[in-house]
């Protein structure tokens, strides 16, 4: 049996996911990492991007919209502002939010509406990341 490295996939609301896993694949916000049982202690921020678990029944997304990730030799936490499993995912929801997003995107070109920009950028990618994992994870 191959070794494992224990997961915990925590948000403010609720432990979202927790189970031992071959390998995590994340996007931080100095670049993709892999990792494995044994790897050596890290912290680092997440961008918003899907998480990658890979198990013995293949690889499942998780949507993970910023948070951190700690890395200990025989467990992973990630502690997540928001974090859903692709068959939580309202996919209609998702692409009202992206319609709303680019909308606010395509109105606020003046200095007035910079914060107003920065958080349709963030909502935008919020929704794409939800599109992505739910695409990812029916094929």
């Amino acid at each position: 049996m191959a070794k494992k490295i224990r997961l915990d996939i925590v948000s403010p609301e609720r432990l979202v996911y927790s189970a031992d896993v071959d390998m995590v694949i994340a996007r931080t916000t100095t670049g993709d990492i892999g990792i494995l049982p044994g790897h050596a202690p890290l912290v680092a921020g997440l961008q918003i991007w899907p998480l990658r678990l890979l198990n013995d029944e293949g690889e499942l997304p998780i949507a993970v919209s910023s948070g951190f990730i700690e890395v200990q030799p025989e467990k992973v936490t990630v502690l997540a502002a928001c974090a859903e499993l692709p068959e939580e995912i309202d996919i209609n929801r998702a692409k009202e939010a992206k319609a709303r997003a680019e909308a606010r995107l395509k109105g606020s070109t003046d200095a007035k509406h910079k914060i107003d920009a920065a958080r349709a950028e963030a909502a935008l990618q919020r929704a794409m990341l939800r599109l992505t994992v739910s695409r990812q994870s029916s094929q």
